[in-house]
């Protein structure tokens, strides 16, 4: 699957309109063989600073553990994103065409005392009533980890 794939797909993806705001999601985690491991439900607040979207992710674990991710988007073209995050290993890069996005990067994961570089292949559907789905997939050294999903949801659209 490439995000070429979806050039002409709608309802169509603007990601700076899409996250300016308030945006709320609910995911899980499986590992490779299905079994949700962690749920937990994330506060975006979305911001344009200069060129570039600003993504505050607040997550609350639903076993009580906090945590906090602030991306920095930057648009290259009309089609091609790169980002930046504190605990993201390099630079992520992202492709848009119709209602998806393609998000790849590297996730510094905190594994009990030790720090995983984590790969991230996130696929990103635009859908109706202000619905975006997510998957992404994890692996490190090519071997499947497991899969997120994700469901978000921006403020004031449908019901």
């Amino acid at each position: 699957m490439k995000p070429e794939d979806f050039r002409d797909s709608t309802p169509t993806l603007d990601l700076e309109t899409y996250f300016t705001g308030q945006v709320r999601a609910w995911g899980i985690f499986q590992d490779r063989s299905g079994k949700i491991r962690r749920q937990f439900t994330v506060d975006i607040l979305g911001y344009m600073d200069g060129d570039e979207l600003v993504l505050e992710e607040d997550f609350v674990y639903s076993d009580g553990e906090e945590s906090r991710r602030v991306w920095r988007l930057k648009r290259l073209d009309e089609h091609h994103y790169e980002g930046r995050a504190d605990d993201v290993h390099g630079v992520a890069t992202g492709v848009l065409y119709g209602q998806a996005f393609n998000f790849r990067y590297t996730l510094m994961l905190e594994v009990g005392e030790r720090t995983w570089r984590v790969n991230f292949n996130d696929w990103m559907f635009m859908h109706e009533d202000g619905v975006l789905i997510n998957r992404a997939e994890m692996s490190k050294f090519g071997v499947r980890l497991g899969e997120v999903t994700l469901f978000f949801k921006k403020e004031g659209h449908g019901t």
